[in-house]
């Protein structure tokens, strides 16, 4: 009998078996060789730097190095001492690895750039990175923007002139990079030195540094503005320069935009050059009709590389000339404790808003469910209503920073950007007016906010209350919110929860002090009887709500989405009707309910899903204007906003009026009722030839999302008056006919 394979001696192999031995020592011979080369890629760089290193980073002046897989980095003073009242350049150093790279101010198609936080002595001011000229590095079918091998980031530090004389100054920053090769790795590494002070004079750097920090600075851009002219197409972008800002010899040009989504990172760019103009011809990006015509051209020429910055926003006609740049700049000024004092603030005016509203049923029937309760009873009701009201917050803001991060162009309310999501909002409400009514009945953990049974399942309630509240009022900005969430965009993920949380506090925080406010127990009555009529009477606020959010719906997806939308919420509410009827019956009936109040759900579920797809009246564009009519009627008519029609007016000085405004924000709805309908403001529009013009942020619109972050906002509404030749004006996010006039007569 043969032997397994497994246990033949090695000389009874068959010829066929010969042959595969070899291969299978080829084979792993492979295997080993791709083993080493991975190893040797992913071991930590054991030397990156020049040998001019050693003359440079020893001195007093220089922090220990900060050493990482793939960078090794330092904080370089130029001088070691410092006169008071005088400056000091200092240099961030990042020594990268072979075929790694790190990033411009605008990273291209991906990445993030370098930024630094610093802790300095009372006095001590340190200004922004001085970016050295970036090169394109293309990654795939991604180009991205940003430094390989060396990049010195220049900051200048200055002292000022009441400094203690021979006072030392210490410096400590927190530096954070991105480091990628085709994977990203963020690192993070913390520097000190210490600066002495001479009245008399400042020492002579050696003079190594003294040749890190003059090519540190070769390598900047030449300092003023070059004005360009960009020319915006369809498919493609026209940028001309004039011939006499260039240098001689020119043989090579490359345009970085200072924001994302101008060009196409990835595309060919194509330059020409005549005796007047150099003209490159650009693929116009995702951004292309909204975002500011700025950046850096790159001229490579007989001298070496140069770097020009150019301004082309006065031919292209920015949407938001200088003064949204101060806005957008002020939310990210705006720091941390403030930003948070504003999220609080505003979290307590949202409460206020006709938003918060729809809920405000709920939040009573719970409020008055809690008379003859005792103070412990209260507090966990309170705690567990803000418990509700955070949990939102935190998802949406989660979710929220996920979808930025990966690309998408969302900002505050995109969920009710969402058809689907409006329609199953809508039969939430159905469903809870019809429970209110006492069509049907939920379990005790949901509605038990007006029952006064156990009080783990009206805690719940509470809950569930103050999720849904939050769920209604999220779309909508009240003062001071739109400043703090802008600047919650703009800094990492922790702080801007931080944010979003402080929002959420702010809006659950009167109903908590209600919750354990004695003087209030002892004026709240005790549950009876009359509970039930009050909650039968409380269900008509929801039926409204979901009758407000089918108009969204019809607004969004036009009478054939508000069918399907209809048809959804008969079919669920006859289910659960059925359910309702069945429960108490003989078996099988039960079952038979439950079988019908799952057939509705599926049957709304399969029909709101439906409403994602090609039930959709039109797609969302920058052209369509917001569907309330209520500003035409009064003699106030609106023009769809366009990037492009905004900057065709500024260029005839032309006074502008924009409101950017949707369907699903009641706070826009109610402003343009009482304010911008007024008979008074559509005279005083007329007088002064004001171009109105309306941008609909019902669906998803990149085009109004860049206008938005344009001025620090990611949510609507924002009101921005143009006056003829003077910066914009951001009015207040609640407008009465006073406020509107006030602006137009000091325009």
């Amino acid at each position: 009998m043969a032997l397994p394979a497994a246990r033949r001696p090695m000389a009874a192999l068959t010829g066929a078996q010969a042959l595969v031995a070899p291969r299978g020592l080829v084979l792993l011979a492979l295997l080993l060789a791709v083993f080493v080369t991975t190893a040797l890629r992913a071991a930590p760089m054991t030397q990156v730097q020049p040998a001019i290193d050693a003359a440079v980073f020893d001195g007093p002046a220089a922090s220990a190095p900060v050493i990482t897989d793939n960078v090794r980095a330092r904080l370089l003073a130029e001088q070691s001492r410092v006169q008071p009242g005088a400056s000091v350049d200092l240099a961030l150093v990042l020594d990268i690895r072979p075929h790694w790279h790190t990033y411009w101010r605008n990273p291209g198609d991906s990445g993030e750039p370098p930024r630094i936080d610093w802790q300095l002595p009372e006095g001590v001011t340190a200004g922004p990175i001085r970016w050295p000229l970036p090169a394109p590095i293309p990654v795939g079918p991604l180009v991205n923007y940003g430094y390989s091998g060396r990049a010195v980031h220049l900051v200048s530090l200055q002292v000022p002139a009441d400094w203690p004389a021979d006072a030392p100054i210490p410096v400590t920053a927190e530096a954070h990079w991105l480091v990628c090769e085709e994977a990203c790795i963020p690192e993070q590494g913390r520097f000190s030195l210490t600066l002495s002070t001479d009245p008399a004079a400042a020492d002579a750097p050696p003079g190594a540094v003294r040749t890190l920090f003059a090519e540190a600075r070769a390598r900047l851009p030449q300092a003023g503005v070059v004005q360009a002219v960009l020319t915006r197409g369809d498919d493609a972008l026209g940028l001309r320069v004039p011939a006499a800002a260039l240098p001689g010899g020119v043989s090579d040009a490359y345009f970085f935009p200072d924001a994302w989504g101008l060009v196409n990172h990835a595309a060919e760019q194509r330059w020409s050059l005549d005796a007047d103009h150099l003209t490159l011809t650009l693929a116009p990006g995702d951004a292309a009709a909204s975002v500011a015509a700025t950046g850096l051209l790159t001229v490579t020429a007989a001298e070496g590389t140069v770097g020009l910055r150019l301004d082309a926003t006065g031919a292209a006609g920015a949407p938001t000339p200088a003064g949204a740049a101060a806005a957008s700049a002020g939310a990210a000024d705006l720091g941390l404790p403030l930003a948070l004092g504003f999220a609080l603030i505003g979290g307590l005016v949202l409460n206020l808003m006709p938003c918060v509203f729809p809920v405000l049923a709920i939040k009573a029937l719970g409020l008055a469910g809690q008379g003859g309760a005792g103070f412990g009873h209260r507090a966990l009701h309170g705690l567990a209503y803000t418990a509700g009201v955070l949990a939102f917050f935190l998802a949406l803001g989660l979710l929220l920073l996920g979808l930025r991060a990966g690309g998408a162009a969302v900002g505050w309310g995109f969920q009710l950007q969402s058809p689907l999501f409006v329609a199953l909002m809508a039969y939430l409400f159905v469903v809870l007016g019809m429970s209110l009514a006492g069509a049907l009945t939920l379990g005790t953990g949901l509605m038990g906010i007006g029952q006064g049974g156990a009080a783990q399942a009206g805690h719940l309630g509470a809950f569930v209350t103050g999720a849904l509240a939050a769920l209604v009022a999220a779309p909508c900005t009240a003062p001071f919110m739109g400043a703090a969430l802008g600047y919650a965009m703009t800094v990492p993920w922790p702080a801007a929860l931080a944010i979003v949380l402080a929002l959420g506090l702010g809006m659950a925080l009167p109903f908590l002090l209600l919750a354990v406010s004695p003087g209030l127990a002892r004026r709240l009555p005790r549950p009876g009887p009359w509970m039930e009529t009050l909650k039968q009477t409380l269900a008509f606020p929801m039926f409204a709500t979901a009758a407000w959010l089918l108009w969204v719906l019809a607004v969004q997806t036009g009478p054939g989405g508000l069918a399907t939308a209809l048809t959804g919420a008969l079919v669920l509410a006859f289910g659960l009707w059925v359910q309702e009827q069945m429960r108490f019956q003989r078996s099988p009936w039960p079952r038979v309910g439950a079988a019908a109040a799952g057939a509705g759900l599926g049957a709304a579920l399969w029909l709101g899903v439906g409403l994602s797809g090609d039930q959709v009246a039109a797609p969302p564009t920058a052209g369509r204007a917001a569907p309330a009519g209520a500003e035409a009627a009064a003699g106030l008519p609106a023009e769809p906003y366009s990037p492009g029609r905004l900057a065709a007016a500024l260029a005839d000085g032309r006074p502008v009026f924009v409101n950017m405004t949707a369907a699903w924000c009641i706070t826009c709805l109610v402003n343009e009722r009482v304010a911008l309908s007024r008979a008074a403001v559509a005279r005083a529009f007329a007088e002064r030839d004001v171009l109105y013009l309306k941008g609909d942020w019902t669906n998803r619109d990149p085009a109004i999302t860049d206008y938005l972050a344009g001025f620090g906002r990611n949510g609507v509404p924002i009101y921005v008056f143009y006056p003829p030749g003077g910066a914009p004006r951001v009015l207040p996010q609640v407008l009465t006919e006073a406020i509107v006039l006030d602006h137009l007569g000091t325009g």
